[in-house]
């Protein structure tokens, strides 16, 4: 059990630093997809894309340590906003993807700091 949960503290320590990457380039789609679109817009949303699914796998496998003691993330919520944004890149609508990153960036921002929080 100690090792399990000294694999998660590690796995959110690394998770915490490339967080804070996702988050930026997250905030620069969402003006690439609100109609600034440049040349590589869409090879930048695969690599966000790829970025955030690591850090969903890092989520699903330390959920238990994140919510120790108490909630501090919405497993539900989170969920439906990840859906909402891979719903919105199946069908290619800029301005849906746009919506859905800008509805996850304060959920990233949420799971940095608890993050940090439960690794302190």
């Amino acid at each position: 059990m100690e090792d399990n949960r000294a694999e998660q503290k590690e796995a959110l320590e690394v998770l915490i630093e490339f967080n804070e990457r996702v988050l930026k380039n997250m905030r620069i789609i969402v003006k690439e997809l609100s109609g600034e679109r440049l040349e590589d817009t869409n090879q930048f949303l695969r690599g966000i894309a790829d970025a955030l699914n690591w850090e969903i796998q890092v989520v699903n496998g330390t959920m238990d340590m994140l919510n120790d003691g108490k909630e501090r993330i919405n497993k539900e919520e989170f969920n439906a906003a990840v859906i909402k944004l891979s719903d919105a890149i199946k069908a290619d609508e800029d301005a849906a993807m746009a919506a859905a990153f800008t509805e996850l960036i304060p959920l990233f921002e949420n799971l940095g700091a608890a993050a940090r929080e439960v690794t302190a």
